[in-house]
């Protein structure tokens, strides 16, 4: 499958809407169990951005959506500012293809090169192959939360995953450069 990165904007959150419904609907990936409105995506999506985080898509040659992938917040208290939490969803048709790979290469350069020390991945059912792709891509197992969900008639696992960006805990953050600034108002 040939297809491109780029950022994500506001004319894609129908699509995206739509991605993240189907993946709601049939996965495990969220714990949600009731697609969000496109109005409720579209703040999420302005939330994310508003506060200087990467939010990307991947659209194949036809300039379809087929994936898109952000960071945000993994807590919001003051002292986690410099810990992102991934988020990648794919198009059924996409998946395998090497489209979540590219999408979570391009966050990780994203996130390092804004400041951000470390990266987690709050991985819904334990999902193999997104357990492999974070693995592949530096991850390290940090926990499972057993049962931590019921969704589909059935109680599911949550695996977390998380990998250090740039000099990770190696040296003091930049003071006053982002993310440091990211709480302060």
């Amino acid at each position: 499958m040939s297809f491109q990165l780029r950022d994500a904007t506001l004319a894609d959150i129908p699509d995206i809407t739509a991605i993240y419904g189907e993946c709601v609907l049939n996965g495990v990936a969220s714990y949600e169990t009731d697609p969000p409105t496109q109005e409720e995506m579209a703040n999420r999506f302005l939330a994310i951005v508003g506060n200087g985080y990467p939010y990307i898509a991947a659209a194949d040659e036809e300039g379809r959506l087929v994936g898109y992938a952000y960071a945000s917040a993994f807590r919001t208290r003051p002292a986690y500012r410099f810990l992102v939490e991934d988020s990648i969803y794919l198009a059924p048709d996409a998946r395998g293809r090497g489209v979540g790979r590219a999408l979570l290469q391009d966050i990780i350069a994203r996130c390092t090169a804004l400041g951000f020390r470390q990266m987690m991945a709050v991985i819904g059912g334990a999902h193999p192959a997104s357990v492999a792709l974070h693995r592949a891509l530096g991850f390290a197992e940090t926990g499972v939360l057993k049962g931590a969900g019921y969704k589909h008639g059935r109680w599911l696992d949550t695996t977390l995953m998380q990998r250090g960006l740039g000099d990770g805990v190696l040296s003091d953050p930049t003071p006053g450069r982002y993310p440091d600034t990211l709480y302060q108002r």
